[in-house]
């Protein structure tokens, strides 16, 4: 089918998305359902029996009233639920939290983790270990709550701000170390997405939940990511820490430089793009659009322009793959032509390797003279595949990441572009578009098992594909008819 320069740099190009998405899907951490440490499981079943004994404020006093006084030790741990419009978030006085809520998430903030208990906040004394540490609650009001801790000289404050963000401080009479204690199980879904937790100092770095890492550094936020939706502490600036994970789905986060004042917001939010812009922060990073960044946004940028006017993201990838197309044609041309005349002067070649079989260096001598008379480059056959490789992961990061294609419909019996195709349609119709491709790619004359390999990768790929979103699948299989199609246009120009 191609000399064998051209089939090498074909094989590597189709082998580099077999392993990037027979890793991604395959070989990605798996649901790991270890149960905590025995510490950890004491801990919780300690906090789940006081819980028990908690009050709920369900109609908290109005900001002002004295619910206790300071130096009162609260004798149980209780839970508080503040609320800005359609924002919330229940609070222990033990400054753990236990729910959020966002009214733009679309999964439920007990799915983001599934711990009874995903954030607590540890004090650590001076010589001490981190405790946690039970507040006495001196205001409600419907979206502020403060406390105090009379023997440590600790006081907190909670806001709930319009735009969903907890404003959050903590100041005391003497210097503290804080520690934040993430806890998470770890899960991998079908549509490939795996819950990690994310640190973010001069650039977004994601563990999955079961792993034992640990580093060090400056840090601007650090959460849980899972499944489109983000929950993070985001401090007011970037502050020296050091994390450690462990397989037990725990993230402790230390800050070892001792303050008297601490501000931080807690963020719950669908990794919408703009509204993550829209909180600052470089919260953004969390949607992870990988190496080809500056080409996934343009991408995303195209696809929300498109369903601007023609609401259905399917139709908006179909449109923003010919535009693709179309953009990169001029260089398809050259390479297809290239293709073509390496087809014709193949019988030549052929002649040439017969003639100096015995003389490497005057083959190839002559057969650089003969790709130079005809106007032939033995690699631009390539070039069409090379040139789409960019663009092919830039849209495989933002159709993989990016929440605008959760629950979005295409037509028929594809009613969620983020998940794969329930009848493979898509990833058969394209394995027959790949195949129908080679068949018309121009043939020199390869050995058996290289055509058997060559054969069989459109199936290898539609295998790959069939667990891959639809809308990824989709893109593929159009930009390989329109592929088809230019390349017959200019097969024909050129006879």
């Amino acid at each position: 089918m191609f000399n064998s320069d051209q089939r090498r740099a074909f094989l590597a190009v189709v082998l580099s998305g077999v392993v990037l998405f027979g890793w991604q899907y395959y070989f990605a951490p798996k649901n790991n359902e270890n149960t905590l440490k025995t510490t950890v499981k004491q801990e919780q079943a300690v906090k789940a029996e006081t819980t028990a004994q908690t009050t709920q404020t369900s109609a908290p006093a109005a900001l002002g009233t004295t619910t206790a006084t300071p130096e009162a030790a609260p004798a149980t741990l209780t839970s508080y639920t503040l609320k800005n419009k359609d924002y919330e978030i229940k609070l222990n006085n033990d400054l753990s939290v236990s729910e959020m809520k966002n009214p733009n998430s679309v999964f439920s903030f007990n799915s983001l983790t599934e711990s009874a208990l995903p954030l607590r906040i540890q004090i650590v004394p001076e010589n001490g270990a981190p405790t946690d540490v039970l507040f006495t609650v001196n205001q409600v009001g419907e979206n502020k709550i403060t406390g105090t801790n009379s023997t440590l000289g600790v006081n907190f404050t909670a806001t709930v701000l319009e735009n969903g963000k907890v404003d959050f401080n903590l100041k005391s009479d003497r210097a503290y170390k804080y520690r934040f204690v993430f806890d998470a199980k770890a899960k991998k879904l079908d549509n490939g997405q795996v819950r990690q937790f994310a640190v973010y100092g001069t650039d977004v770095k994601h563990i999955t939940v079961d792993s034992n890492k640990d580093g060090d550094g400056n840090f601007k936020w650090m959460g849980v990511d899972f499944n489109y939706h983000l929950f993070a502490v985001v401090f007011k600036d970037k502050l020296a820490a050091k994390y450690k994970t462990v397989e037990s789905g725990q993230m402790y986060f230390e800050l070892p430089n001792a303050t008297q004042d601490l501000t931080f917001d807690f963020v719950f939010t669908k990794k919408n793009y703009d509204t993550l812009i829209g909180l600052g922060d470089n919260l953004h990073l969390a949607v992870d659009f990988g190496f080809f960044a500056v080409l996934a946004v343009p991408i995303l940028r195209g696809l929300q322009f498109i369903y601007k006017y023609i609401p259905n993201y399917g139709i908006a990838i179909i449109l923003l793959t010919i535009l693709i197309r179309l953009i990169t044609f001029p260089l398809q041309y050259k390479s297809f032509k290239s293709m073509k005349k390496m087809q014709q002067i193949q019988p030549e070649l052929q002649k040439i390797k017969d003639k100096y079989k015995d003389e490497p260096q005057r083959m190839q001598k002559e057969t650089m003279e003969l790709f130079k008379k005809a106007g032939a480059n033995p690699l631009s056959g390539c070039l069409p595949l090379l040139l789409q490789m960019p663009f092919f992961f830039a849209i495989y990061r933002v159709l993989y990441s990016a929440v605008e294609l959760v629950g979005a419909p295409f037509a028929g019996w594809i009613h969620d572009l983020s998940i794969h195709d329930p009848f493979y349609v898509l990833p058969v119709l394209m394995g027959i578009a790949m195949l129908a491709q080679q068949k018309l790619t121009p043939q020199t004359s390869v050995d058996p098992t290289q055509q058997k390999i060559m054969l069989l990768m459109p199936v290898i790929f539609a295998f790959i594909m069939k667990s891959l979103p639809a809308g990824l699948v989709l893109y593929i299989f159009v930009s390989t008819v329109v592929g088809i199609l230019q390349q017959a246009l200019v097969y024909k120009m050129a006879d």
